[in-house]
């Protein structure tokens, strides 16, 4: 039976990525040996590494000012990174979901911080909007994308000071206006690659600007210095991303990829909106997530939540079941995902329906 993948991470990636990983752990650039196996420092490794941060700079547009890292640790590493980096006195922080939270605590731990607003009061449900971003911060850090509720800030939105963004769930699913920001961060394992890597898309000029000692590892420096190579980095991970910017390359890149988004979207949340067994978790349509579509049985039917579950687990479709935290389903729909899996989805709603009666 085929699967029909809609984990929110690790996730789908496109079976181009699959196979040729297979084919690099197998035999990797005809040396007989594994990607596993060989050498970081060996010129065909260097190679990858090169050519996977070039793919970067050229689908996203990146200006020469910037440098492009492959790291460890994740993006939570990151949340402590920044502010060792970045905050000399306050930085001030959006609040829109957990991951933004989870944020926020970290950097609380090197100086002040300002949360300019939250929408922890309806469960992280919308985007707050009309806040005011504080001048006198080292910068503003904002979540585009909340896996866990469903919302996404689809905008590059325009910040007085230093703008910083965890793209971990959205990076390469719409274009990006790059010189808006000062550093772009995430984990690879939804639009990108397997887990393991973490990359960071960095304003040069941006470092340098605190006083206090920064271990060398988690200086940006060190690794915008060496080319992302001070330590062995996660060579799996890195060779797999760069199948993914392949693939993205060869079909159309990041606004082919908006538009095939924005069409699975549609199909979905028309279908959620139509459907009188759920309802939208977000329900501002401004504000709902492309990338994590997040919905609930409705009230008079939650007796069936599990049933729906077994009866589209019995269709292929995998992932769907929410975050503990929301409840109810979320169906991830990345860019490796097809339309099919979407259409699929939906008719399994459309026939569930009508079993309800």
């Amino acid at each position: 039976m085929k699967k029909h993948n809609f984990y929110a991470g690790p996730s789908i990636l496109p079976q181009y990525t699959i196979d040729k990983t297979i084919e690099g752990i197998q035999n990797f650039a005809d040396t007989g040996l594994s990607v596993l196996e060989i050498s970081h420092r060996s010129k065909e490794f260097v190679a990858v590494m090169e050519e996977a941060q070039q793919l970067f700079k050229e689908l996203l547009n990146i200006p020469d000012e910037y440098s492009v890292l492959f790291l460890q640790g994740g993006a939570s590493t990151q949340f402590a990174m920044i502010p060792f980096n970045l905050l000399g006195k306050k930085a001030a922080y959006l609040d829109t979901g957990a991951w933004s939270s989870k944020a926020i605590k970290e950097a609380k731990g090197f100086g002040e911080v300002e949360v300019v607003a939250s929408s922890k009061d309806k469960g992280y449900n919308y985007i707050p909007k009309n806040f005011e971003i504080p001048v006198d911060a080292d910068y503003f850090h904002i979540t585009t994308n909340n896996t866990i509720a469903g919302t996404e800030i689809k905008f590059d939105m325009d910040s007085p000071i230093p703008l910083v963004a965890d793209m971990s769930s959205d990076i390469f699913s719409r274009p990006v206006n790059i010189s808006k920001y000062a550093l772009i961060y995430g984990g690879a394992q939804k639009n990108l690659g397997p887990a393991g890597a973490t990359f960071v898309i960095i304003k040069n000029d941006i470092l340098g600007k605190v006083n206090r000692h920064i271990p060398t590892m988690l200086n940006y420096k060190t690794h915008i210095d060496k080319g992302s190579m001070f330590n062995t980095p996660p060579v799996l991970a890195v060779f797999s991303a760069l199948q993914t910017l392949k693939w993205l390359k060869a079909n159309g890149g990041v606004e082919a990829a908006q538009k095939r988004n924005v069409e699975k979207a549609e199909i979905l949340y028309d279908e959620i909106d139509r459907n009188k067994l759920f309802s939208a978790v977000v329900p501002a349509e401004e504000d709902r997530s492309l990338m994590n579509i997040t919905f609930v049985m409705n009230q008079n039917f939650k007796e069936h939540e599990t049933a729906f579950l077994d009866f589209v687990a019995q269709r292929g479709i995998v992932g769907i079941k929410g975050h503990r935290s929301v409840g109810g389903f979320r169906a991830s729909t990345y860019n490796a995902l097809p339309k099919e899996s979407v259409e699929v989805l939906v008719k399994a709603m459309q026939d569930f329906e009508k079993t309800i009666g």
